[in-house]
């Protein structure tokens, strides 16, 4: 029976894989004239970095003389690094979300841990639970989440939940109705329904974000979907014959001010919908400061000017000073990217990317690595993370900015995806973020260059028709 669970199990993510990228694939056909911003003049129309940046408390806009006074302290507490200064200028000129004060950050390493923060905050829930997902699997971790959230509505807290069409395409329809009927509202996002007209339903954008909100005061955000291959503890052994590997994601929780704006982002994707008239929860609470952490909220939708998660990324990585840490599941950069982290390496940044051994899409995986003689020339590390599939996307720069969210550097979440990334500015959550990623480097293999160079033909083939298709990835 254990045999035949997991078989089904792999049967529904290869399933749901296939018609994801079938879909996807038309989908950047379709929408093949779809352009990224050119970073490099975003940072030259950025007002002078001189400027007192603006951040925003649990009362309100602050004072420019309090946001430089929090800004001077930060910048104390680190070495020097532009990361504090021009970069957040550039952000501040593309996005209208501000950066916040007096945020509690939480960093939540892997999938159980992201669960049990989550039923958590769920069952302490005393007025509302927003929950939008890109994943929702009709599984066993699926089933805990739904019975509790079918438990709290029943005892009048509101539930309102946002998935993915495309993204939960295998789960059934009996599923939702189980939670509508339970009084739960449910949207489904995009929906993908090829008897609806002509071609409209394939020019779908699929939304990607992974965000819980509960009562207004606590936000859950990441890359962890709500799936059984998230469930398993990371233990570090070794693959065991028949029995799948763990997924290896990360989350983050946030208390305080910056749980507004996730909470704007699911309002504003609920109504663009056109979800069902909401009951009138106390969305929008009076929000006390919870800690110190600096924090903005960035989402992204298509449209050239509104792929805020990649200009937040390139310029995070060009004005970096000293380290650059990354990790992420799906690595298929475009050009700027690529340049970006070969400038910083050329400059004497430490540069360390964490990448897959393991992945559900093979073909990704050869893109990405079609890629890794130029960083490796460029004095770029690289290092492949064992034993598990890595699917989380994080980074943390000169030990003071941190990314938690569900943004991938591939075509995908650049070009396509509704996307959504926190990024912290604290030194005491970038330390935890270095530690994390010191874990996962020690079970991982660093690519060496003359080594790399050597692989079999074979695999090289394999790299270069995977990137002629890096566009629809």
């Amino acid at each position: 029976m254990l045999q035949k669970n997991s078989f089904d199990q792999h049967m529904k993510i290869a399933k749901r894989l296939f018609l994801f990228f079938l879909f996807a694939s038309i989908l950047t056909l379709g929408n093949g004239c779809a352009t990224l911003p050119n970073v490099s003049e975003k940072i030259d129309e950025a007002p002078a970095a001189q400027e007192p940046r603006q951040i925003v408390s649990s009362k309100g806009l602050l004072s420019p003389e309090k946001s430089k006074a929090i800004m001077e302290r930060l910048k104390q507490s680190v070495d020097p690094t532009d990361i504090l200064e021009r970069y957040t200028a550039v952000i501040e000129s593309v996005t209208e979300s501000p950066l916040t004060r007096g945020n509690k950050v939480t960093l939540l390493i892997d999938g159980p841990a992201s669960y049990a923060a989550m039923f958590a905050a769920i069952r302490s829930a005393k007025d509302h639970i927003n929950l939008e997902t890109f994943i929702l699997e009709d599984d066993e971790i699926g089933k805990k989440f739904t019975d509790l959230l079918l438990q709290k509505q029943k005892e009048g807290i509101q539930v309102n939940i946002i998935y993915d069409s495309m993204g939960s395409i295998t789960t059934s329809e009996s599923f939702f109705k189980r939670l509508r009927d339970g009084g739960i509202q449910v949207v489904e996002f995009n929906p993908v329904s090829p008897h609806k007209g002509r071609l409209e339903w394939l020019m779908v954008n699929p939304d990607h974000r992974k965000i819980l909100i509960v009562d207004g005061k606590v936000a859950i955000s990441g890359g962890v979907n709500i799936s059984n291959v998230y469930s398993t503890r990371l233990s570090g052994r070794k693959k065991v014959k028949g029995e799948p590997l763990p997924w290896r994601d990360t989350d983050i929780q946030i208390e305080g001010p910056a749980v507004a704006e996730f909470q704007k982002l699911f309002l504003d994707t609920w109504s663009k919908q056109d979800g069902p008239e909401l009951s009138k929860p106390n969305y929008y609470p009076e929000l006390k400061e919870a800690g110190n952490a600096l924090v903005r909220v960035v989402g992204s939708t298509p449209g050239t000017d509104n792929r805020i998660t990649f200009i937040v990324y390139v310029a995070a990585i060009t004005f970096a000073e000293r380290s650059i840490y990354l990790t992420n599941a799906y690595f298929v950069p475009d050009k700027q990217i690529l340049k970006a982290f070969t400038d910083a390496a050329g400059r004497g940044v430490d540069v360390k990317i964490m990448l897959p051994s393991n992945t559900d899409s093979q073909i990704v995986l050869n893109a990405a690595r079609h890629n890794y003689s130029e960083l490796l020339e460029a004095g770029v590390k690289i290092y492949e993370r064992r034993n598990v599939v890595l699917h989380a996307k994080t980074a943390v720069i000169d030990g003071v900015w941190s990314t938690v969210g569900s943004t991938n550097l591939d075509s995908l979440s650049l070009l396509s995806n509704d996307e959504v990334n926190a990024v912290v500015l604290s030194r005491e959550f970038a330390v935890e973020m270095e530690r994390m990623f010191a874990n996962d480097l020690a079970q991982s293999d660093q690519i060496e260059l003359d080594k790399w160079e050597q692989r079999p033909f074979s695999q090289k083939i394999k790299e270069a028709f995977a990137h002629l298709f890096s566009r629809w990835l």
